[in-house]
């Protein structure tokens, strides 16, 4: 019994000591970790990336809106939202509403002036009962003064599969600004003024 417990022990002691093929095992076993590392990080900067671009995008239209002076129409927004689709410059499928809240303190509740949906998707444009008491949401204005509301959606479709995980991710975006330079941003249809 003895003899074979020195057999065994040397034989133990031997393959610890055995470094031969010790290469091939670590790279098993760290490769495919080292591979997810890689795609997860580019993954991670990817939607990073994205949701910067739309941020942009929704910043460089609400502003353009609020600095017009005259009514907007249909091209105009048409025109914004092309813009849009060129600062984020990936071809991504992009839905925007562009809105103006004005708010009536006699009331003291929020009135849509008016809203546009470009772009396919879920959004509708806004109405006054969405916003009509979005005191939490919307931000402290004076009676009759206006907000400029953009808000953009988007699906970030992954490069990478994960098992368990979704394979999309919705990017969502909303801005605020205020009229510049005129009291009020009008339809060109005229009843969005008053």
């Amino acid at each position: 019994m003895s003899m074979l417990w020195a057999r065994l022990t040397t034989a133990l002691e031997r393959f610890r000591k055995d470094t031969s093929g010790i290469m091939t095992v670590e790279m098993v076993i760290t490769l495919p970790f080292l591979f997810w590392m890689i795609t997860t990080s580019f993954e991670l900067y990817e939607v990073h990336r994205y949701k910067a671009a739309r941020i942009k995008a929704t910043y460089t239209v609400a502003d353009m809106l609020s600095r017009e002076m005259l009514p907007v129409d249909d091209a105009y927004i048409d025109a914004a939202k092309t813009v849009f689709d060129a600062v984020t410059t990936d071809n991504g499928t992009n839905q925007v509403r562009f809105s103006v809240v004005r708010y009536e303190s006699s009331s003291n509740t929020f009135v849509v002036q008016w809203s546009e949906v470009r772009g396919i998707g879920e959004m509708s444009p806004l109405s006054d009962s969405q916003v009509a008491n979005a005191h939490n949401e919307l931000p402290i204005l004076q009676g009759g003064e206006e907000l400029v509301i953009v808000e953009s959606t988007s699906t970030y479709q992954p490069t990478f599969e994960y098992p368990g995980l979704n394979n999309s991710y919705r990017v969502n975006t909303k801005i605020f600004t205020g009229v510049r330079f005129v009291s009020q941003l009008c339809w060109e249809s005229g009843s969005a003024c008053g």
